[in-house]
């Protein structure tokens, strides 16, 4: 049995469509806003702020973030009995006011190591 006898026999091509400017002008943009800014105050946006300005410069600093943040939320688990779940604890990490700000963080520390660096990431993934 050969692997082409089961494949799909119909191939189908797409292809960009070109929007014309007035149907462009009639379109609404909208923004996307953090979800902590429809609120007046954000007591977090210092700390956001510092966080998104942090520069990665430094091989053992990306080294150290790397290691430091987890790339899975360590608090999901799966409590089973007799091979049964009973129950499932949900990942609390969304519930951290900086998670994406943390997250983030680490990502660009893994570029720099592998754009800057040229080192192996896989360690970390």
């Amino acid at each position: 049995m050969k692997v082409f006898d089961n494949t799909t026999k119909k191939i189908f091509l797409a292809s960009w469509v070109s929007i014309s400017p007035a149907e462009v002008s009639k379109t609404h943009v909208t923004q996307l806003h953090h979800p902590n800014s429809q609120s007046g105050f954000d007591i977090f946006l210092p700390l956001r702020r510092r966080l998104n300005n942090i520069q990665i410069r430094d091989r053992e600093l990306a080294h150290r973030l790397c290691r430091m943040i987890p790339a899975q939320c360590p608090f999901e688990r799966d409590i089973k009995l007799f091979g049964k779940t009973l129950l499932h604890i949900p990942p609390m990490c969304k519930l951290n006011p900086l998670y994406e700000e943390v997250v983030s963080l680490r990502f660009r520390a893994m570029c720099y190591l592998a754009d800057e660096c040229g080192e192996d990431i896989s360690q970390y993934c």
